[in-house]
C-alpha cells in the first residue's frame, strides 16, 4: 500500500521530485562574475570542453574580505537534477573555501577579487559532459549566487546556418536556424527520443529554444529545417559604452563626476524600433573588463556608478523596462529596472560596473511577465547575431544526458 501511494505521488507530481533549477542572482555587493578558459572569452556563456581547465572569478565590494565556499552539481538537459552521485562526475571533492583572492589596489571602490580554478588540489576533475551548476556560499553557509555552465565532448559534427524567416509574415524581423547533426561513427539510437538540442542566441539562456526534435533523418545525419520552431526575433545591434578611463568622457559616456566614487553619465538613448536599421558592430551582448594605465585589471580596474537614460514614453499598462546583457547574466532584477523621471521626461537607472567595454539592451517585461526584447530596439533581419547549438544525447537505459556536440554560426552570413 505504501509503495502504491508513493508511485501515485511520483506519477502525479513529478515536478515536486525533479524540478527545473533556475540560477540565483547575486546580491548587490557581488559583481563581475566571469568564467575564463582557453576557448572561452571573458563575459561569454561558459561552454567548456571536457577536461579543459577553467576558472570562475568575481568581486565582493566589501572591505571585510569575506570567505566563500563552492559546490558543483551535475544536471540533465532540462536543468533537473541528474541521478549521478558526486563521485560519478567528479574526481576529488568540493565544498571547500576559495583561497585565491586579492584586494583592490589604487581604486576608489574597495573590493576583493576571488578566483576559483578548476581543476585544483581538491576538485581534481569533472569527468562527465553535460550541464553543471556551481553554487557559491558565504561563511554562514547561506547561498550567495549560482551560475550555470556546460561541458561538452565533440562526438558529433554540428552544422549551423542562419536563414531569413521562411514565414513571409516575419521575414523582416526574424532569423531561422537550420541544423545538421552528423553522427559519423556514433550510433544514435531512436534520435527523436534520445537527442535534444538547445539553440542559444547571443549567449542568452533566457531566450534559448529547447525541445526541438530532428525533422527527418538522412542516413547518419539529423536535419532541422523548421519554419517556426527554430526561429528567433532578430532584434537589433546592442548598444555599448566604454569607460576604460573613468576620469574623462569616452565612447558612449557624456560626462563624469567624482563623488565617493566616479560617476559616469551615458548619453540619453532613444527608441530604435521605428527607425531604419543601421549597422553598428557589437560583441553580441558580452563585456570586457579593461582599463588604461594599469597592470592587472582584475584588482586595479575601478568601479563606477553608471547612469543610464532612455527617452521613451511612460508605460502605464504595468510593463517595466530593464537594462540587461551578459554583464548581469541577462537578469531582470530590481537593481537594473528603469524608473521614469517625470521632471526629465525619460527613464533612468544607475548601478555599479567595473571599468570596461559593455554591450547592453533595453527590454520590456509586461504585466504578465512576458519578455519583449524588440519593443524598444526593434527587430531587423539584418542584425548580426551569434547562435550556438548544443546537442545532448541520452542512450537507451542511460542515467544522464551527455553533451556530445557544439556548433556555432553568425547571422552575418545569413541567406534566404
Amino acid at each position: 500500500m505504501k509503495f502504491s501511494t508513493l508511485f501515485l505521488f511520483a506519477f502525479c507530481f513529478p515536478f515536486l521530485l525533479s524540478a527545473q533549477v533556475e540560477e540565483i542572482n547575486p546580491p548587490n555587493y557581488i559583481k563581475t562574475i566571469t568564467f575564463k578558459s582557453r576557448n572561452t572569452q571573458q563575459g561569454e556563456l561558459p561552454i567548456l570542453r571536457l577536461n579543459e581547465p577553467f576558472s570562475i572569478e568575481f568581486d565582493a565590494l566589501l572591505a571585510t574580505e569575506p570567505d566563500f565556499y563552492y559546490t558543483i552539481e551535475h544536471y540533465n538537459y532540462d536543468w533537473t537534477k541528474s541521478s549521478l552521485v558526486k563521485m560519478e562526475y567528479m574526481r576529488g571533492f568540493d565544498d571547500f573555501r576559495i583561497v585565491d583572492y586579492y584586494n583592490s589596489y589604487n581604486a576608489y571602490q574597495l573590493y576583493s577579487h576571488y578566483k576559483l580554478q578548476i581543476p585544483n588540489a581538491q576538485t581534481r576533475a569533472l569527468t562527465k559532459s553535460g550541464n553543471y551548476i556551481i553554487s557559491i556560499f558565504n561563511d554562514d553557509r547561506e547561498l550567495v549566487f549560482t551560475r550555470k555552465f556546460m561541458i561538452y565532448e565533440q562526438k558529433v559534427a554540428v552544422g549551423v546556418s542562419v536563414k531569413r524567416s521562411r514565414d513571409v509574415k516575419f521575414i523582416a524581423g526574424k532569423q531561422s536556424v537550420d541544423i545538421a547533426i552528423n553522427a559519423s561513427s556514433l550510433n544514435l539510437n531512436n534520435p527523436k527520443q534520445t537527442v535534444n538540442t538547445l539553440i542559444i542566441q547571443n549567449n542568452n539562456l533566457r531566450t534559448a529554444i529547447t525541445n526541438v526534435k530532428p525533422q527527418y533523418t538522412l542516413g547518419k545525419e539529423l536535419v532541422y529545417r523548421y519554419t517556426h520552431e527554430t526561429a528567433f526575433w532578430a532584434g537589433n545591434e546592442f548598444r555599448f559604452f566604454e569607460n576604460k578611463d573613468v576620469r574623462a568622457a569616452n565612447v558612449g559616456v557624456q560626462f563624469t563626476d567624482l563623488k565617493d566614487i566616479y560617476h559616469n553619465y551615458l548619453f540619453v538613448n532613444s527608441e530604435r524600433g521605428r527607425q531604419p536599421y543601421t549597422y553598428n558592430p557589437d560583441i553580441n551582448g558580452n563585456f570586457l573588463v579593461t582599463a588604461i594605465d594599469v597592470e592587472d585589471v582584475s584588482i586595479e580596474a575601478d568601479y563606477t556608478m553608471t547612469h543610464f537614460a532612455l527617452a521613451y514614453p511612460e508605460l502605464t499598462d504595468g510593463s517595466k523596462i530593464y537594462i540587461y546583457g551578459n554583464f548581469n547574466n541577462y537578469a531582470l532584477e530590481e537593481i537594473n529596472r528603469m524608473v521614469f523621471n517625470r521632471d526629465e521626461n525619460f527613464y533612468q537607472a544607475a548601478f555599479k560596473l567595473k571599468q570596461g567595454f559593455y554591450n547592453y539592451k533595453y527590454v520590456v517585461v509586461d504585466a504578465e511577465g512576458n519578455l519583449d526584447e524588440g519593443r524598444i530596439s526593434g527587430n531587423f533581419w539584418q542584425t548580426e547575431n551569434n547562435y550556438k547549438v548544443l546537442v545532448y544525447y541520452r542512450d537507451l537505459g542511460a542515467r544522464y544526458d551527455k553533451l556530445i556536440g557544439l556548433g556555432e554560426a553568425s547571422s552575418i552570413d545569413i541567406s534566404n
